[in-house]
């Protein structure tokens, strides 16, 4: 085994991160806008909160960012499964209770170039969080052309709220994401700069 070394946050990481946070926080805020046309809860967001205007221009806003999105996604994916970033950072999740009762008394550990067992627990379910918004997203945008996964979805109105609910579940993951940045700002100089360099193992052919 031959020892080499690479950032904390390799600069694909850090540059789908950035792509990510933008396109997402445009998908949230035009979704606002678009549910405000035909709320099916007992309230709607401020107009200041939405994207695009009107509904026409809500639309827009969503789809291209819809696409920046999973494009994004999909490049993080393949360089995190390629480079074995998403098994060395974010598998095996670990002792998740015992993180989750430190987390609750405030003793919850972050070194800042490792994720702990809640952190790991949290990007992997907002991984699936984002596929579930794909599926239910494509079965609203065309639902003649994909009946079928609207109806494995419960219907169209079914997948309205699950979409919602997806996208509650997202903006939750990041309220808690920056809640993190704030108690170690440290985090956030990672992010940017790609962190310490550490030590990786890597094989080599005889």
């Amino acid at each position: 085994m031959a020892v080499t070394s690479r950032r904390a946050h390799p600069l694909p990481v850090r540059l789908t991160h950035w792509i990510n946070a933008f396109a997402m926080t445009c998908m949230i805020m035009s979704g606002w806008g678009i549910y405000n046309a035909s709320p099916f809860f007992g309230f709607v967001f401020p107009q200041w909160a939405t994207l695009g205007g009107w509904l026409g221009g809500n639309i827009a806003w969503h789809l291209a960012a819809m696409w920046l999105l999973v494009g994004n996604g999909l490049l993080y994916l393949a360089y995190a499964i390629i480079s074995g970033h998403l098994r060395r950072r974010m598998l095996p999740v670990g002792p998740l209770w015992r993180d989750i009762r430190a987390a609750l008394t405030f003793r919850l550990k972050h070194e800042g170039h490792g994720y702990n067992a809640v952190q790991r627990a949290l990007y992997l379910g907002v991984l699936l969080l984002g596929v579930l918004m794909v599926a239910s997203g494509l079965a609203l945008w065309k639902p003649v052309q994909l009946a079928w996964l609207a109806d494995l979805l419960g219907g169209y109105e079914i997948a309205r709220r699950v979409h919602f609910i997806g996208m509650a579940g997202i903006a939750a993951f990041v309220v808690l994401h920056l809640a993190l940045v704030l108690l170690f700002p440290r985090t956030l100089a990672g992010i940017i700069t790609g962190g310490p360099r550490l030590a990786v193992e890597k094989e080599t052919r005889p």
